[in-house]
């Protein structure tokens, strides 16, 4: 397969070479076979295939709301070439055996690499340490430790699971999220809860999980990766425990960059999250701590519920948003049209530091380059479009993002050089 007229990280336009799944030329001109398949990528824009630490793909026990293969195919459309898969799952993925079944029929489809997230604690119940190295040494080979939808809140545990985890070199990501603070919670506490009445979720709650955790993780020398930050104040926090060296990492959501509680006023249960969208100042200090480098990654959080979890009053809705295939828009509008990022930092953010906090910088998050595995995702960033819920590949549609306009988004998509997602613009190529 021959790329041309590509714009590499949005910087210099070049021809790629791909054969048999890796890249073996990239310069302005290639030699090519005469029976290469001819991709013509002029105004597109090229970058490592994106690699997303934080997706529920509910698979198994909740495959009304998404399976492996569905959320697979949505992770492709949106330029994704590799996930990591919550353990949220009913079973629970707190042992080898579900994390290598998560892991096996990842690889069966075939349209991303499924990497398992595994439990922190049994069941999620915080009380009691998963097999957390039986998984690390299973064939899944995971990395990624996280009771996410819950806190490690005991203190003790959390110890002792960084500790643990520290031996294999593994990272305990966290859902910061203090239980007591946030108990019958509904929303962001703030003026907009006071004035609707509904129970508020205090930033504190976030920020007070987060300052102990990089503590506990400095004392211990561990890896700590803090789940979908959202707040200023976490903000500070995290710049801080980096400048005394400790090896934290933060991840923020499409939807906290780009929403606010105000979004909230209308009652429509696809705008509840957990953590809740927070105020105009919060997401101008997440904004600004993503683009200096305090917040290294963007994740999408993609929670997939089916419509009677969703299509009810606000206080029995479930919590979550889809946001695979939105992910690219909502960074492109908030970050690049503004002038915060780069595409090269997009590449950074998105592929690079996942790959590398979850461990599968070997294969993911490399360079554009010869010799490296063909991941490669193909954006247009010209390409205004409305966001539809109904059309997306997800087996379900909770996005809150229906009716806004993206300013681009992924057009192609190649894992180890087979494409797994392409647009009309390119079907006839590989007819």
């Amino acid at each position: 397969m021959v790329i041309e007229n590509a714009s590499l990280y949005g910087d210099t336009t070049a021809t790629i070479l791909v054969e048999d799944g890796v890249i073996t030329a990239v310069g302005a001109t290639v030699d090519a076979p005469d029976d290469a398949v001819v991709v013509d990528a002029t105004g597109l824009i090229a970058l490592p295939g994106l690699v997303d630490i934080h997706t529920h793909l509910r698979e198994p026990g909740r495959e009304d709301a998404e399976t492996i293969e569905t959320g697979s195919r949505s992770a492709a459309i949106g330029g994704f070439t590799a996930v990591h898969a919550m353990a949220n799952t009913t079973p629970v993925a707190d042992t080898a055996g579900v994390v290598e079944q998560v892991w096996s029929r990842g690889k069966e489809i075939g349209l991303v690499d499924v990497y398992p997230v595994g439990a922190v604690t049994v069941g999620l119940d915080g009380t009691q340490l998963s097999e957390m190295g039986a998984m690390a040494h299973s064939k899944a080979r995971v990395r990624i430790f996280s009771d996410d939808g819950k806190c490690v809140h005991d203190p003790v545990i959390m110890r002792r699971a960084l500790e643990y985890a520290k031996t294999f070199d593994g990272v305990i990501s966290q859902h910061a999220q203090d239980p007591r603070l946030t108990e019958g919670s509904q929303m962001h506490e703030g003026e907009v809860s006071a004035e609707l009445g509904l129970a508020g979720w205090p930033a504190v709650a976030e920020e007070s999980i987060i300052a102990r955790d990089v503590l506990l993780a400095g004392h211990v020398g561990s890896r700590l990766n803090v789940c979908h930050l959202s707040t200023a104040g976490s903000v500070e926090i995290v710049r801080w425990a980096k400048s005394r060296g400790v090896d934290v990492t933060a991840e923020v959501m499409p939807h906290h960059l780009l929403l606010t509680d105000e979004s909230v006023r209308g009652y429509n249960a696809r705008f509840k999250v957990n953590p809740p969208l927070r105020t105009q100042a919060d997401v101008d200090a997440v904004r600004a701590g993503l683009a200096d480098g305090t917040i290294d990654v963007v994740a999408t959080d993609h929670a997939p519920h089916p419509d009677e979890d969703k299509d009810c009053e606000w206080a029995a809705a479930a919590m979550g948003m889809i946001g695979l295939e939105t992910a690219v828009g909502i960074v492109q509008k908030t970050m690049v049209d503004t002038g915060a990022l780069t595409w090269r930092d997009v590449a950074r953010v998105m592929s690079e530091a996942p790959a590398r906090i979850g461990r599968v910088e070997d294969e993911h998050g490399r360079p554009i380059a010869v010799g490296e595995p063909a991941h490669l995702t193909l954006i247009d960033p010209a390409d205004p479009w409305t966001v539809d819920p109904s059309a997306s590949a997800s087996r379900s549609n909770n996005s809150p993002f229906g009716g806004i306009e993206l300013p681009g988004r992924a057009v192609a998509t190649f894992l180890r050089g087979v494409p797994t997602h392409l647009s009309p613009r390119f079907e006839g190529a590989f007819a």
